[in-house]
């Protein structure tokens, strides 16, 4: 993972979203154990408070379960939900400006496959 971290967002959000990209990528499979706090926040020289409050964010949607004396691991159907709602999300929210800017600028299909005439 990069290190990286942006002035968009809270940095307990982007801690979020890196885990939910490598949940989605299937590097962090169901049942793996998530990095732990302590470690995660040492790698990345942010408070673990931080990283508390982006794991608990995790676990309030339900994409990730404690194990008391274990850590914190990628819960069951957590990817299928992450794409369904990702889609959703893309569909619903981001497809629409995409599709009317395409439609202001006069592309075709080809055009963005990269085919020539």
């Amino acid at each position: 993972m990069e290190s990286g971290w942006n002035d968009k967002q809270p940095i307990y959000l982007q801690i979020r979203d890196r885990i939910v990209a490598l949940i989605l990528e299937g590097r962090l499979a169901e049942g793996e154990a998530v990095p732990s706090v302590r470690s995660f926040a040492g790698e990345f020289k942010i408070n673990p408070i931080t990283v508390s409050k982006g794991y608990q964010q995790l676990s309030e949607e339900g994409l990730v379960e404690k194990r008391r004396g274990l850590g914190m691991f990628v819960a069951d159907g957590a990817r299928q939900r992450l794409r369904d709602s990702e889609r959703e999300q893309f569909l619903n929210e981001e497809w629409p400006e995409i599709q009317t800017r395409i439609q202001r600028l006069g592309l075709k299909a080809r055009d963005l496959l990269g085919q020539d005439d």
